[in-house]
């Protein structure tokens, strides 16, 4: 008597914090404050409380985009911006015209057990993100923490359907 197989769960990639992306990202910033330089026309610099996180698609063709899986130990709120940028070894600067919208805004309030978000501009950014793994198999995206968040409390992944 043969079983089925037990069916495959639902691929989830979780984003992965980029450290070593993140301080030279950083190490721009305090290049261009030491030498009173200013940024090139239109680039974007990380702010104190952005950090870069990328995923990495294991698969890139079939994938339909199910939920976010944002978990948050505590209260406060991440905001996930994707780009479009294709870092290279030279770095090449991150610029204005590359960040992706609309943008996934997540959530904890005091005393609630669940993350909340923008629900239509989620689901948009999901199914965009579906569009671009078939081309790339890695996406870096940039999270801002804010009232009082900090990246080791979150953990995350975009879950997709089998």
């Amino acid at each position: 008597c043969l079983e089925d197989p037990p069916a495959e769960p639902n691929p989830s990639v979780p984003f992965v914090h980029d450290d070593q992306l993140t301080r030279c990202m950083r190490l721009r910033v305090q290049s261009l404050q030491q030498k009173k330089g200013r940024p090139q026309d239109g680039e974007k610099l990380l702010q104190p409380n952005e950090h870069v996180y990328r995923v990495d698609f294991l698969r890139q063709h079939n994938l339909r985009f199910l939920r976010w899986d944002i978990q948050l130990e505590k209260c406060g709120k991440v905001t996930v911006t994707g780009t479009s940028q294709h870092w290279t070894p030279d770095l090449t600067h991150l610029m204005n015209r590359q960040l992706l919208e609309p943008v996934g805004i997540f959530w904890k309030k005091p005393g609630a057990e669940e993350v909340e978000c923008n629900e239509a501009d989620a689901q948009e950014f999901g199914e965009r993100l579906v569009e671009l793994a078939r081309i790339r198999k890695v996406m870096y995206f940039l999270l801002a923490f804010t009232d009082g968040l900090e990246p080791a409390q979150l953990k995350g992944s975009i879950v997709f359907k089998a």
